[in-house]
């Protein structure tokens, strides 16, 4: 955005708000000139005799609407609302959160740093580490994955032991450090279209020990064996490396149904699981994941 365009914005901001601050200023001096005078007829009759009069508003009444314009008045002031101007004090919602996340850390890092140098594994056995992880999975991953961790369509359950990415605690904290990015292309076009993609689907629904059409399910492996052993493996079972899942076990991110299989062949799925480390850092991951290794692990 060019300056004068930025400053245009800035300029019309400031009209709005300055200017409507001044306009019931004028409404309310024009609503009290009836002081002096009670029961001045308006000039506005209804029914032949219904009379409208111009009474004064309660005096505390108009009190109260000019304190609120001169609270409106030291508030745009002190604080950002007058187009880029910043206010007196210089507030910011970057720096009002800074500080929290600042004051938020002062008071409970502690409580998280005690937990960094014991093995994911053998916090997941620590009650009160889960406690504190179970705290930051309802703020910060429930959204998703769901209040019980057992997911959604296309947000994975982390609690059935299947792992796109690795269940190992290195790779549970890379993932919520980091994030992950799968891809799923579209295979309508490669595999001939809707006969191409049915026949590819019913083979893996073999591959889950589905009951299937066997002539349509060999036609399947055919291509499957040509466009999709290079991801999900000769045998269906994935390759945690590229986050392609495993097809073998029943176990289905987008559902699976038929119709659903079909769908994701033709037309391909995108996941994205974002990266958290630069607003929970490493020692709140150490504890979140110790919290979700320990929904899928028996834990002492």
């Amino acid at each position: 955005m060019s300056d004068f365009t930025s400053e245009f914005w800035s300029w019309y901001i400031i009209a709005i708000a300055g200017g409507g601050i001044i306009w019931l200023f004028y409404l309310l001096r024009g609503s009290s000139k009836a002081d002096t005078e009670e029961g001045v007829p308006t000039g506005h009759v209804w029914d032949e005799n219904l009379e409208e009069l111009n009474n004064p508003l309660p005096r505390w009444w108009l009190v109260m609407f000019y304190l609120t314009l001169a609270f409106a008045i030291v508030y745009l002031i002190l604080y950002p609302g007058m187009g880029s101007f910043k206010g007196v004090l210089g507030w910011t919602e970057v720096g009002e959160y800074e500080q929290e996340v600042a004051d938020a850390n002062a008071e409970f890092g502690p409580l998280f740093a005690q937990f960094e140098q014991t093995p994911v594994a053998e916090l997941a056995a620590n009650k009160k580490a889960t406690n504190a992880g179970e705290r930051l999975f309802v703020n910060y991953c429930a959204v998703c994955h769901g209040s019980d961790a057992r997911g959604a369509p296309g947000f994975p359950n982390l609690r059935d032991n299947d792992w796109l990415y690795g269940g190992a605690p290195e790779q549970i904290e890379t993932t919520i450090m980091y994030g992950r990015n799968g891809t799923m292309p579209s295979w309508e076009a490669p595999l001939g279209g809707e006969e191409g993609v049915k026949a590819v689907a019913e083979y893996v629904m073999t591959l889950a020990g589905r009951e299937t059409d066997d002539a349509l399910a060999a036609m399947g492996k055919e291509k499957f064996d040509l466009f999709c052993v290079g991801c999900h493996m000769p045998g269906g079972t994935g390759n945690q490396a590229l986050g392609a899942p495993n097809l073998s076990n029943n176990i289905w991110l987008y559902g699976g149904s038929p119709r659903t299989i079909r769908q994701t062949i033709a037309k391909g799925r995108n996941g994205h699981m974002p990266a958290h480390s630069e607003f929970l850092g490493k020692a709140k991951v150490h504890v979140l994941a110790a919290y979700i290794y320990s929904l899928s692990h028996e834990t002492d």
